[in-house]
């Protein structure tokens, strides 16, 4: 356990009022805060009810406190658990009575980072914790809770372990050139190189259905006025989130919502229809329009079945990302008399929908779900950040470097090498100050 210079407290419970609120207290001086608040140190993970004593020895509530002596802890470190009344006036008293005693409060996420500085946890299980409770749908708490289990890590580990042991063949063959080394030896790295690589992608494979799950896509509404654009994300919200009207140009700021299919947010946009307009608040809500398409991560070309083609879709089209999917949804089919559903045509995925009814929903939905990338995985599924596809896609290009034939084997070694150092970076091994702090900051006080 690293040693800490002070201790820690925190209200680890959520904000506002509560049946129970919990108070939190890591380091080295959390035995002298329990003697000093209750009197006594109470028994190892027993929980002891008390009352919670100022330093004048008057009380401020009552409650169960439990002892956790280091390094059997959550921080590793002598923690101690104040469970009282969940009113913030209250909590608030027993943490300034936890100062009084001698800790100062803690930083946005110091309780998980003194985890994983302590070994408690390693990086990607800490980063679960955030995303366990930051989870917006069921499979994607049981996905946070694999990570923080550490399916992933296990994973990540076992490739370290391999490519550790390439490394030290290559090392060794490189300063022990006289030795008489097997020339099969050469073909025998090549090919765990090879089988490396084969796990790797099965892992960049599951950590990306994991992003997809924990970041979901962002889809874009776009089109002319009046085609149903707002009916449309009232369909899919499933509630009047939008206002709608036969007047064209009824919405005129960018209206955002996010829903669940088959547990993957969608973070829908419905936009400004596009058209010439006198209206200076339209045109503002045109332009928001134009630069919500520019960070679009997929959009939907709304339109009319049966009705004329939006000027305005070149336009449209050349100002989508680089490699956001693109879809026509002719809108009204209960008018047009067209048949629902999802079809190519011309290059283009035409979707026949009528937002009114519902027909062709189910086919949109599925469209979002392959555009955002999502496959069923099964139950090894774990949640994943765009740090750690990052991290893999760095590790696939050092291991592809490593296979090939043409480099000599200190290149070997050194492509080795880099690909080590990217996996490391995912669970911590090798990580920057900087790149802690950024993540531990997004935490929650009292986590």
């Amino acid at each position: 356990m690293l040693p800490a210079a002070d201790t820690i407290v925190a209200i680890a419970s959520a904000p506002g009022r509560g049946a129970v609120g919990v108070v939190r207290v890591s380091g080295p001086r959390a035995a002298a805060i329990a003697d000093a608040l209750l009197g006594r140190v109470p028994e190892p993970r027993q929980a002891t009810l008390c009352n919670f004593l100022r330093a004048d020895q008057e009380a401020v509530d009552q409650g169960l406190a439990l002892f956790f002596p280091g390094p059997h802890s959550y921080t590793g470190e002598d923690t101690l658990e104040l469970q009282g009344h969940g009113g913030p006036r209250v909590l608030n008293e027993v943490v300034r009575a936890c100062e009084a005693a001698g800790a100062r409060l803690a930083e946005p996420g110091e309780f998980t980072r003194r985890a994983f500085l302590n070994g408690r946890l390693d990086l990607v299980q800490a980063e679960a914790v955030a995303d366990l409770i930051d989870a917006a749908s069921a499979e994607a708490a049981r996905c946070a809770l694999r990570s923080l289990a550490g399916v992933f890590s296990a994973q990540i580990h076992e490739l370290e372990a391999t490519v550790c042991e390439m490394r030290l063949r290559v090392e060794a063959m490189i300063d022990f050139p006289e030795e008489d080394i097997d020339p099969g030896t050469r073909q025998t790295i090549d090919r765990q190189i090879g089988d490396s690589r084969t796990a790797l992608a099965r892992l960049v494979e599951q950590a990306t259905q994991g992003a997809v799950l924990r970041e979901g896509l962002t889809v874009v509404l776009a089109g002319r006025a009046n085609v149903g654009k707002s009916s449309l994300l009232n369909r899919l919200a499933g509630e009047d989130v939008a206002i709608v009207t036969p007047v064209a140009g009824t919405t005129r700021d960018v209206v955002r919502t996010t829903v669940l299919v088959e547990g993957i947010p969608i973070h829908l946009i419905d936009t400004a229809g596009l058209r010439e307009t006198g209206d200076e608040v339209e045109r503002e809500g045109i332009a928001r329009t134009w630069a919500a398409i520019e960070r679009a991560g997929a959009v939907l070309l709304v339109s009319e079945a049966g009705g004329e083609g939006d000027p305005q879709e070149g336009a449209i089209l050349s100002r989508v990302p680089r490699g956001a999917p693109v879809a026509r949804v002719e809108n009204k089919i209960d008018l047009s008399g067209d048949e629902p559903g999802c079809a190519s045509a011309g290059g283009q995925t035409v979707i026949r929908v009528s937002a009114k009814t519902g027909a062709g929903i189910d086919a949109l939905r599925a469209w979002l779900l392959a555009s955002a990338g999502w496959q069923s995985a099964g139950e090894g599924l774990f949640l994943a950040r765009e740090r750690h596809l990052s991290a893999l896609r760095r590790a696939e290009g050092h291991l592809a470097a490593a296979c090939d034939s043409g480099i000599t084997l200190d290149l070997v070694g050194e492509e080795l090498r880099l690909a080590h150092d990217a996996l490391g970076d995912i669970t911590g091994r090798v990580t920057a100050d900087d790149l802690l702090g950024a993540i531990f900051s997004r935490f929650c006080i009292g986590k």
